[in-house]
């Protein structure tokens, strides 16, 4: 695809606020480089592909967590409880020492950290990214799930909130 004519495009603050109306799941991507427990939040994960299993989520360009999970061989995808938004705060800040305490997780059989206390994880290998804007497409192949709560924890506009259905 071609870039957007100028006159064309959106104002990039009346994009975000537009997008802030779109409720997301919130996530935090765990991995394992060198040893060193890494991760992030992101609210941009979507299911892929179920046959092979795959999963998604966008990484700004300028992250500094993204080199260490881009070189593990595996990562986590730990959906969040709707009692986690201060782990999902946690995640999201810069120079947070992220798996300090008050942090909860252990390492799976292959180091990856998952947290405790969530919705669920899924054991992915990375399968494939993409350089799309300001942001890098990664990929998962998930190779394995742990389901464990149905109560997800939710972003829309600018603050985390918790589901509730309609009965």
């Amino acid at each position: 695809m071609t870039e957007t004519a100028p006159d064309l495009a959106l104002d990039p603050a009346r994009f975000r606020r537009a997008l802030a109306l779109h409720a997301a799941g919130v996530v935090v991507v765990t991995a394992a480089a060198g040893g060193e427990p890494a991760g992030l939040t992101a609210t941009s994960f979507s299911s892929v592909s179920l046959d092979p299993p795959l999963v998604s989520f966008y990484v700004d360009r300028s992250s500094t967590t993204w080199p260490a999970l881009r070189e593990a061989g595996r990562f986590a995808v730990n959906i969040l409880a709707g009692d986690q938004s201060a782990l999902a705060a946690r995640f999201a800040r810069r120079g947070a020492d992220r798996f300090a305490p008050p942090t909860r997780w252990y390492p799976d059989d292959h180091g990856t950290p998952l947290l405790d206390g969530v919705c669920a994880h899924l054991l992915c290998v990375p399968y494939d990214t993409i350089a799309i804007g300001d942001h890098i497409l990664a990929v998962g192949r998930v190779t394995g799930a742990d389901v464990r709560d149905d109560r997800p924890l939710l972003y829309h506009r600018g603050r985390f909130g918790r589901f509730h259905p309609e009965r």
